[in-house]
């Protein structure tokens, strides 16, 4: 299983948390490990002090007659360590263990 992610295409939020608006979204990814199921216990990270959620509309794909198409449609919750996330990119490292 891949975990597509795409980030930065709402203009609003972006410049919300001082990022630009790309031309193009971020694309990322999260391991299948970042998924749980309804109801299932969610663990806040030890190591940020500062965990912000967000709402997203999550597609699953599927694969019919050699074509990628949307299979079905939910909504998720996404943690960010938005802390993390600013000391990783301030290094110009990848910022998965803000998103994991």
């Amino acid at each position: 299983m891949k975990i597509v992610c795409i980030g930065r295409n709402y203009g609003a939020h972006a410049r919300e948390l001082g990022n630009a608006v790309p031309e193009e979204p971020v694309v990322f990814l999260k391991p299948p490990s970042a998924l749980i199921a309804q109801g299932g216990p969610i663990t806040l990270p030890a190591f940020s002090a500062d965990v912000h959620h967000e709402i997203e509309l999550v597609y699953t794909i599927a694969h019919r007659n050699g074509h990628a198409v949307p299979d079905r449609v939910t909504v998720g919750l996404d943690l960010t360590a938005r802390d993390v996330q600013q000391q990783l990119k301030a290094k110009g490292l990848p910022w998965e263990k803000a998103k994991a």
